[in-house]
């Protein structure tokens, strides 16, 4: 069996797994969602390749110049859309097969990832645009062809960063100042127009002959490291390698005042401490907040009151969207257990609760320093922390009652994927758009002040009643208990 014949029979498998799934109908629903962001996505894509287009006054390597804020804008979007080869290659890593040809296989596919060629919805319009005005249709067609090979390139540069990412989050330092490289001088020669200077500098080379040569090389280049890269990494999570042993196993015995929930919370809290993909989710977390407050505090980038708001709100939303939007699902590995006892599940609910409540004074900490500035009040803080403390667990907590997919506490490289059914994605973009609705109500109703207000009141009414909806939570749970246990079971890795 050849290379290409490997390539279709795994194209073919992923398929009919994705169809054997006992999550198919989850995927259905994801995929209708996923197809209309596609076309809105594309539909803005070609709205800036139009405007690009026309001020580039016929001259094809502005799409070049360009590329300097498209690529990081780009290698983020990854993070959400896109998945390492690795994650698909597990089964086939112990058949009697090239090992290192099946991650090819993978790494090749994702070369001629649909998501690579959205991207054509600004490259197309801004060539006709280009040619339209006079460019040559060589020049034109050379720069077409090096944008599309840019954003393979960014594929294997985020496959490779992604990878250590999951190893270790500091990983992501590196990969932000690779994209920081043209940003550099303007960083440390602050002047008016240091930045114009360097796009003068990039524009004198944006149509010369050599730059797709050398965007082959790179590709290649990038392509070998990876192979390596991948099949280390993802044979060392099969093989299983023996975990270091504990020196220090901490207690928390101030915990125990709290009985059951107390022993809940200390569950929760060694979890997110010891579990791999857990703390790494926390982690990022943390340094998403760190960077965005660093930005609105020492920075003029985000001045205007909405952009302030809108960080703000996300910044303190960040915690719960990215460790409970999934909530039950690293419970599924030992749910069993959870329903020997009458109401243990509901203790859970508690301590999970009271636990991500409490955590929002890390954000609000963080973020004094944009109140000593002057770019946020200690108001603000205290309307959004208790808005996400009281309405948005409120929403999402919802989640427990349809999250039925096991999530693994070890593995990241070959962990499953994560795809919703239609009630899961109806709670989770309330839960996205929400509070920016009611804040935006709020501020073309009775301006910020009297909103921030109705936020802390808000937010203080859910935490005051969270004993009665997590009981409500709770109930409902208990009706869908054994559908959910047998998709925690069939989804365990």
């Amino acid at each position: 069996m050849n290379k290409i014949q490997l390539f279709k029979l795994l194209r073919k498998n992923i398929k009919l797994s994705e169809k054997r799934s006992p999550i198919f109908e989850q995927n259905k629903w994801a995929k209708g969602i996923a197809y209309f962001m596609a076309a809105l996505f594309v539909f803005y894509l070609l709205l800036y390749g139009i405007i690009i287009g026309m001020s580039a006054d016929g001259e094809p390597g502005v799409m070049i110049t360009a590329m300097i804020g498209i690529l990081p804008i780009d290698f983020l979007l990854r993070f959400i859309f896109q998945q390492t080869p690795a994650m698909q290659a597990k089964p086939y890593i112990l058949l009697p097969i090239s090992k290192y040809s099946v991650i090819e296989c993978f790494l090749c596919s994702s070369h001629v990832s649909g998501y690579n060629f959205l991207w054509l919805g600004m490259f197309i319009p801004f060539s006709i645009l280009v040619l339209c005005a006079g460019a040559g249709f060589w020049t034109t067609l050379m720069i077409l062809v090096v944008c599309v090979l840019l954003m393979i390139l960014n594929s294997q540069i985020y496959l490779f960063f992604r990878t250590l990412v999951n190893r270790n989050v500091l990983w992501i330092l590196p990969a932000l100042l690779l994209y920081a490289v043209p940003y550099i001088p303007t960083i440390l020669v602050p002047k008016e127009k240091t930045f114009e200077h360097t796009l003068d500098f990039i524009g004198k080379f944006n149509t010369a002959w050599w730059l797709l040569p050398l965007v082959i090389l790179l590709i290649a280049g990038v392509f070998m490291v990876n192979r390596k890269l991948q099949f280390k990494y993802v044979y060392e999570e099969i093989s299983r390698k023996k975990e270091k042993e504990l020196k220090k196993v901490s207690k928390f015995t101030f915990l125990e005042r709290f009985g059951i929930i107390g022993e809940y919370l200390k569950l929760e809290l060694k979890s997110n401490l010891r579990n791999k993909a857990m703390k790494q989710r926390c982690i990022m977390s943390l340094c998403l907040v760190v960077v965005f407050s660093a930005l609105i505090a020492y920075t003029d980038i985000y001045d205007n009151p909405m952009m302030t708001n809108f960080w703000c709100l996300y910044c303190f939303a960040i915690f719960g969207m990215t460790s409970l939007i999934k909530i039950m699902g690293q419970e599924g590995n030992y749910i069993d257990l959870l329903m020997t006892q009458r109401e243990n599940i509901l203790a859970l609910l508690k301590a999970k609760y009271w636990f991500y409540t409490v955590i929002l004074i890390v954000p609000f900490i963080v973020m004094l320093p944009a109140v000593f500035t002057g770019k946020f009040t200690i108001l603000m803080l205290f309307a959004y922390m208790l808005l996400m403390a009281g309405f948005l667990h409120f929403i999402i907590f919802q989640l427990a009652i349809y999250n039925k997919q096991t999530l693994p506490l070890q593995q990241k490289v070959t962990g499953k994927g994560n795809l919703e059914n239609g009630q899961q994605l109806v709670i989770e973009l309330f839960a996205l758009f929400g509070p920016g609705i009611i804040i935006g109500v709020g501020y073309l109703i009775a301006g910020m002040t009297a909103t921030y207000i109705f936020m802390c009141v808000l937010g203080l009414i859910f935490m005051a009643t969270s004993h009665l909806w997590l009981r409500n939570i709770y109930n409902r749970m208990m009706k869908r208990r054994y559908e959910n246990i047998e998709g925690f079971r069939d989804t365990r890795v």
